[in-house]
């Protein structure tokens, strides 16, 4: 991938490529550096999972991808250099940034609500709303194609679109009440990975951004802030603080109901875990240009690693918040993470002694 005179580059003394805006490239950088534990376990998962990749396929039969870009392509505006040419250079920066080639296209359109979508197993291809657009400012929009890119380098297309496609097929199907209800479990399973998975590609729009008040600006507006100057940043991040810590069952309940077929993680909560993050030593080493590249990943050697650390995240997470259900449930992610750690071992080709002579 080439870029611009605009955008040239050096580097620094780490390794890492500065452009000339002073923002950090990521040359060769694997997602496993900004994928949130849950996310790179539930997706490990899924790959290893026997027949996972025949059901992919059977459902990608029944909704052509060539249909879904084709719809954009006649219903939406494509971005380039003469249509939205400033979405097209962020689009251009944020694709650089994490090493992303071919540049995935970008389509703008019409709708009120801010929304944005990585669509698309094959070529994956991004959907932003007017709504979006017209609500952030241009740091913000870079933050949320950031995200996407994210979602692109992740390989997140692929398991976000069969999702759509799921929800497609259960709107077809609601008429036939044990189909609706098998179709609700898998639903449910994905949209809990997919929320994690959003949590992930916050944290690549930040890395793309480079901007963590970038980022808490465009979580306040998409939270309900018409001005964020109006917003107290303290009193906001409190209020994640306050939704962790309820000390009713009850309340607990209802905050699992309240989620269940969210396909996003609750705008305040959200915004929380990535100041969180961005406030990390995580965070500051891969800026410096230490980070796992993508040459040296190999799913099948990390899925064991990957499912521990997302029990050890459930379990981190249980026993830090004050929420009574997470406190029944803390001794989960030790169960799951003993048990993944043992099947890997009976089925690792690795741990078999070798055939005597």
């Amino acid at each position: 991938m080439t870029g611009s005179a605009e955008e040239g580059r050096e580097m620094d003394n780490s390794g890492a490529t500065m452009t000339e805006r002073g923002r950090v490239r990521f040359p060769g950088i694997s997602p496993r550096a900004y994928e949130h534990p849950v996310d790179r376990g539930a997706v490990a998962t899924l790959r290893m999972a026997p027949g996972f990749a025949e059901v992919l396929k059977a459902i990608s039969g029944f909704y052509p991808e060539r249909g879904e870009r084709l719809m954009a392509l006649g219903s939406a505006i494509r971005v380039g250099p003469r249509q939205y040419p400033k979405l097209d250079r962020l689009r251009n920066e944020c694709a650089r940034a994490l090493d992303i080639d071919p540049v995935p296209a970008l389509f703008v359109a019409r709708g009120p609500e801010a929304n944005a979508m990585t669509l698309g197993m094959d070529e994956p291809f991004v959907i932003v709303t007017t709504g979006l657009v017209e609500l952030l400012d241009e740091d913000g929009l870079r933050f949320a194609i950031g995200h996407e890119m994210g979602h692109v380098l992740s390989g997140h297309a692929v398991y976000r679109t069969m999702l759509f496609r799921l929800l497609k097929l259960q709107l077809s199907m609601s008429w036939m009440p044990v189909s609706a209800l098998g179709l609700r479990a898998i639903i449910a399973a994905l949209n809990e990975w997919y929320r994690k998975a959003e949590l992930s590609c916050d944290r690549a729009g930040l890395l793309c951004a480079q901007d963590p008040s970038a980022a808490l600006r465009t979580h306040v507006l998409l939270a309900g802030g018409v001005d964020p100057a109006e917003v107290d940043v303290l009193s906001f991040l409190q209020q994640a603080s306050e939704y962790e810590s309820v000390d009713d069952i009850r309340n607990s309940l209802l905050k699992l109901r309240n989620v269940e077929l969210l396909s996003h993680p609750l705008a305040v909560v959200r915004a929380a875990q990535l100041q969180k993050w961005g406030a990390s030593e995580e965070y500051r080493r891969i800026l410096g240009g230490d980070y796992p590249r993508r040459d040296a990943d190999a799913p099948s050697a990390h899925w064991a690693s990957d499912v521990k650390s997302a029990a050890k995240s459930y379990k981190d997470s249980f026993a830090a918040s004050a929420d009574p259900l997470a406190k029944v449930f803390s001794d989960v992610g030790e169960a799951v993470s003993g048990a993944a750690s043992k099947v890997w071992e009976r089925f690792d080709p690795r741990d078999k002694p070798s055939p005597g002579p």
